[in-house]
Order: C-alpha cells, then structure tokens, then sequence
C-alpha cells in the first residue's frame, strides 16, 4: 500500500512541475502565444467559471523570495521544497489525512531544510510560507478580466488548495474577493485537487452540470483532474507553466484572461 501511495504522489508531483517551474522561473513555452485554442468539439457555452487561486490568479514571486531567503537564498531549492509540498498533500489525501497547504509547506520546507543540512527552526520557516502566502499581488490581468467575465454574464467562483481562512485573506488582500460569487477551499473535503471530490463540491452545490462549468487554471494536474469529472478546462500559460504531454489538451489555451474573455464571447 505504502509503495502505492508514494509512485501515485510522485506520478502527480511530475503533473505539478509546472508550480516548480515558475518558481524555477524557467522558459515560457507558451510566451507571445497570442491565439486561444478550443479543441475540436462541440461544447455548451459555460454557466460557471472555476478559477484556481495560486499562481493562476496571483503572483508567486514574493513567496518565491521569502522561501529562498529561508533556505540561506539557495533558491536553485525552490522546485525540491514545492514537489515535496505537492507530493505530501496527496499522501494525506490518499491516507485520509489533513493538514493546511501552509502547514503542508511549512513540513516541506523544514524537510528540504534537513536534506541540505540548513538550520531551519519551525516558526521560521511557518513565517517564510503563510505570511507572503496570504499577501500574493493578482496577477496584471486579472483584476479587469474577472470583471469583463462577470459583465458578460459568468458566474465566478475560486476554488484552491489553500485553507478557508488563508483563501479569504489571500482574496481579500489582492482586492479580488468581492470579484467572486462563492470562495470555495478543498478544507470543505479535506482532499486536495486534483481529487475528484474537490470539484464535485462546486458542481452539487451550484446545482450545474459539469459540461457547464469551466475550470481555469496555470497547472496542468488541476486542469487533468477537472476533466476526469467532465469539466470544460481553460489552461492560462503563466511564465514557466507547461502542459503535461500524456494528457488530453485543455478546450482552451489562453496566454491571459483577456484573451479567455474574448474567445468566449467569440462562442456566443
């Protein structure tokens, strides 16, 4: 069971290179990618849009320098310390346990800490994950394109592996929570995405069908998990993110949420 467990997590963490990429702050493989792509199907127009939290909708460079900093600004530990965080929330997932995701971050980094041989004490490393964590400006684009969804008639809700709590402050402190009808947190479940429970939780309790729903986010693991329940998916190419090539191509690829509103209107 144990040696189930650990090849499952590891499979998904490889799904979330995409996070370690953008800490790693690699190569763009869709930068200048300037023309949304709708896969070859024919799809209702969605009532609802999901938008992951985390570097979909707000910026990780701050978190990024606060856990380098942590780590005696070895920040080349940057993608160690976010695998292993990935990692250790679905082995609670899958072992039917729970922490926070700062809590799982804060073990993370604390791990990383030990494998290098870098004294770490846990309030410290608690303080370089959940403060900048809770402060993370939106992205440049978001702001307006949340609002030209919602004038076209979107319902907008946000679905993250971030706690009730952080999700709120994080929302609020990047002025975007007023943007969104629900603010849902996988702590409703205590299953982290890409569980199919996550998901199933904002489809039962807005009462819509699942080829209703439009999920959109920057990592190619959230987007595979939503389409395993039929969710319409929307991958947004933030700096560093990639798709995962065994997987089916989300129905959209947008560059920024400018161009998401402009190929849905396009649909109507």
């Amino acid at each position: 069971m144990n040696t189930r467990i650990a090849k499952f997590a590891i499979t998904i963490c490889v799904l979330g290179l995409g996070g370690n990429n953008t800490l790693a702050q690699n190569a763009n493989p869709y930068q200048g990618f300037n023309i949304p792509t709708k896969q070859g199907r024919a799809m209702p127009k969605p009532k609802v849009i999901i938008f992951d939290v985390n570097e979909t909708l707000l910026d990780l460079a701050p978190l990024k320098t606060s856990v380098g900093k942590a780590l005696g600004d070895r920040e080349d530990l940057l993608p160690l310390w976010f695998s292993t965080m990935l990692h250790y929330s679905l082995v609670e997932t899958l072992t039917r346990n729970y922490h926070s995701f700062g809590e799982i971050g804060t073990a993370a980094l604390m791990m990383v800490a030990d494998r290098q041989g870098i004294k770490l004490e846990y309030e410290d490393a608690k303080v370089a994950v959940v403060t900048p964590l809770r402060t993370l400006p939106p992205h440049e684009d978001v702001a307006a394109g949340l609002r030209l969804l919602s004038e076209g008639g979107f319902r907008l809700v946000s679905l993250t592996n971030s706690s009730a709590e952080g999700s709120e402050a994080q929302l609020r402190n990047a002025g975007l929570a007023g943007l969104f009808e629900k603010r849902y947190s996988v702590e409703s479940v205590k299953k982290y995405k890409p569980h199919p429970d996550t998901y199933r939780l904002v489809i039962h309790d807005l009462g819509v069908r699942p080829d209703e729903v439009l999920m959109v986010a920057a990592h190619a693991w959230d987007l595979i998990g939503a389409k395993n329940v039929g969710l319409q998916t929307a991958f947004i190419a933030r700096p560093g993110t990639s798709l995962y090539p065994n997987a089916a191509k989300p129905d959209y690829i947008v560059g920024d949420l400018p161009e998401l509103v402009k190929l849905l209107q396009e649909a109507d």
